[in-house]
């Protein structure tokens, strides 16, 4: 059987600073995590130990490969909420907890954003007037150059790799007619013109499997580091996603993914394998392809677009839950509403793609572009159509645009807000997160897989956390309640 998904996401946002003539990317980054962090009283620093991104899941580097850097002297915090916070190539990134659900998920992401807002403000109060720091949640400056959205997923070792990367290397694809965050510009390398792309993404990717994340972007990301039993696990390091700010749009991104994950690892996809001839194009005329209509051919010779392929893996998809049930993705219930989603867009994807504009990013801001273009009898290439793009991103509540649309929400402000503080009850988050909340000043550093405990003595004490659904409220709720040192903790830990 699929083993339980755990999931996460690390976002990347844009950054820019205004009347700050002598900051730099890096440095406005510091700034606005630090004042962020500084206003809180459980900070902890990151714990470096277990990172290791430049190893392959292939089992070798390719020759003049350029796995990312592990960047030590940057910023770099876990939240209370199990999150980490930090500077990643000139960029504040905020990378959710573990999460057992996607729906779970999109509420951790959502806090997030709150995170982000939050930042923006605390770094307002320290700087003169007029000064401040804008983030946005997007994928590329519009000058060639593209920060990432990471998706992670927790899938079974025994799968092995060369199958996991054939297999879903098709619905990465094709998912990105609802995963598309729209963009007014093409940026592939050759070929820059002014259009509207379904993918702020897809113009960046150039190798079908590959380790790096920032230049020779492979559509299957090769990294080994499950953050994990490395016996039991393999984490799936998705790059190929776009940062949605629509709801829909990121429950559908990672709920779909896990289920396909799911299929792969229980053998169920079918007797005909979807493997497209030639993905880095394929995904490049997804991307490019509003209309929809784009066909795309598989290594059998047959041709179809996204969206037909798309109905294909719903359909697999459907089955496999009347078979199997869809307990792996959190719960029956979740697992069925996901279905009940996918097929409500596929849907209207087919008959009527304005439906859905207030549930898919890229949906929404081409309305807003073209109604834009048509107030103003102006092109593309308009700087200002340009500007509103941006806009749309722009996580200022007051400034951005997507915060007037109304779009569909999944998850309550209670919810978002609660996820700024507390951790998922249904991973190791859970006692990551509460360690901090009791414990902090006796806490080290902390890492996904570990926390390590400083209580004075001549060494410092790691607790590992090697199995991501161990350490629940589930298993350690109690545990807490009746410690009240760090000390004790650990003893009965031990014990």
């Amino acid at each position: 059987m699929a083993i339980p998904k755990v999931f996460g996401l690390e976002t990347e946002y844009g950054i820019q600073t205004v009347n700050m003539p002598d900051s730099n990317p890096t440095s406005a980054a510091s700034l606005l995590i630090n004042a962020y962090v500084s206003e809180l009283a459980q900070g902890v620093g990151w714990d470096f130990e277990d990172e290791s991104p430049g190893r392959d899941a292939r089992g070798f580097v390719r020759e003049g490969a350029q796995p990312p850097e592990v960047e030590r002297h940057l910023v770099n915090t876990v939240l209370t909420n199990g999150a980490r916070y930090y500077v990643d190539h000139a960029h504040p990134e905020y990378s959710t907890p573990e999460c057992s659900s996607p729906r779970q998920l999109l509420v951790q992401d959502r806090a997030g954003e709150l995170v982000l807002q939050r930042s923006m403000v605390a770094a307002r109060r320290l700087l003169p007037p007029r000064q401040e720091v804008v983030v946005y949640k997007n994928n590329s400056d519009g000058k060639g150059n593209s920060y990432g959205c990471h998706e992670n997923y927790l899938v079974d070792r025994a799968v092995p790799f060369p199958v996991l990367a054939r297999l879903a290397t098709l619905h990465l694809v094709t998912r990105q007619v609802y995963t598309g965050a729209g963009k007014v510009g093409c940026e592939l390398e050759g070929t820059r013109s002014w259009r509207f792309e379904v993918s702020q993404r897809a113009d960046f990717f150039e190798e079908e499997v590959g380790l790096e994340t920032t230049l020779k972007r492979p559509i299957i990301n090769t990294r080994d580091e499950p953050h994990a039993d490395a016996q039991k696990y393999r984490r799936l390091h998705v790059i190929t996603g776009d940062a949605n700010l629509a709801e829909v749009a990121t429950f559908l991104k990672v709920g779909t993914t896990a289920l396909v994950l799911c299929l792969l690892e229980d053998d169920a996809l079918g007797d005909r394998e979807l493997v497209l001839a030639d993905p880095v194009r394929a995904m490049h005329e997804v991307g490019h392809d509003p209309g929809l209509g784009a066909a795309l051919t598989l290594v059998d010779g047959t041709r179809a677009t996204a969206l037909e392929l798309q109905w294909e893996l719903y359909g697999r998809s459907r089955k496999y839950a009347e078979e199997r049930g869809l307990a792996a993705l959190g719960s029956e219930e979740e697992g069925a509403e996901l279905l009940e989603r996918w097929e409500q867009v596929l849907v209207g994807l087919e008959s009527d793609p304005a439906s859905l504009s207030k549930q898919l990013d890229w949906i929404a801001k081409h309305e807003l572009v073209e109604a834009y273009r048509e107030r103003h009898q102006c092109g593309l290439d308009d700087p200002r159509v340009s500007a509103l793009d941006l806009q749309y991103h722009d996580m200022r509540p007051e400034r951005s645009l997507f915060s007037r649309l109304k779009m569909e929400t999944l998850v309550s402000p209670e919810e978002v807000e609660a996820a700024v503080t507390d951790a998922p009850r249904t991973t190791r988050a859970y006692f990551r997160g509460e360690c901090l909340k009791r414990f902090a000043p006796a806490i080290a550093a902390a890492n996904w897989d570990s926390v390590v405990f400083d209580l004075g003595g001549e060494a410092l004490q790691r607790v590992p956390m090697m199995e991501p659904l161990r350490g629940t409220a589930a298993h350690v709720g109690t545990l807490f309640e009746e410690c009240d040192s760090p000390a004790e903790l650990l003893r009965r830990l031990r014990g």
